[in-house]
């Protein structure tokens, strides 16, 4: 009887020890902290970005931001002016796309630099709506008042101010305007605020 119990508890044994191998049984230990999210991205500063990426300067419209070109001495002062939203066509041959609209942003150049600003100011410039879209310029002309020529030449001290068109469609509401000298290469990007109207 108590050989046969023996046997009994020695064939159990073996049993549960079979079943301990087959199963893969994970734990984690009791001090390991809880799982969190992966945290989100900060915007870089400006040691940290390369110098093709570097975080907007922000502004609100009216105000003035200096920026910087990718040659030696190509500074500039650059206001955004005002914003005209909507503009209205300078004539009957220059008007917007079906479901579209004209905006006309102002800006004032003033070369701080060393060097010769020359280059089309309309290259560097963007609409950003609240959507996140971003707006390249048209070549149509405004009522808002006069657009730039293609190519700007300013030498150190002088200004230059001009209208830039936008076509952007009727339900987008503009909410930034951005500007990057050498032609929109330059490392430093403007960007001034735009208002709810």
């Amino acid at each position: 009887m108590r050989r046969t119990f023996g046997l009994v508890l020695a064939a159990l044994i073996a049993v549960a020890v079979g079943c301990a191998d087959n199963q893969k049984v994970t734990t984690q230990p009791a001090t390991s902290p809880p799982p969190t999210t992966v945290p989100t991205a900060q915007p870089q500063t400006t040691e940290e970005a390369s110098p093709t990426q570097s975080r907007p300067a922000s502004a609100a419209v009216g105000d003035v931001l200096d920026l910087k070109g990718l040659e030696d001495g190509e500074a500039l002062a650059v206001t955004v002016v005002k914003v005209v939203d909507p503009a209205r066509p300078e004539n009957e041959y220059s008007t917007p796309d079906a479901g579209r609209r004209f905006v006309a942003v102002q800006l004032r150049l003033k070369n701080t630099g060393t060097a010769v600003y020359s280059d089309s100011p309309s290259n560097g410039a963007r609409l950003v709506d609240a959507q996140g879209q971003q707006f390249d310029p048209t070549y149509e002309d405004t009522s808002a008042g006069p657009g730039f020529p293609g190519d700007v030449t300013a030498p150190p001290g002088d200004s230059v101010l001009g209208f830039i068109t936008f076509e952007v469609p009727t339900d987008s509401r503009v909410v930034k305007v951005q500007f990057a000298m050498s032609s929109g290469f330059a490392g430093q990007t403007g960007q001034w605020d735009v208002r709810a109207r």
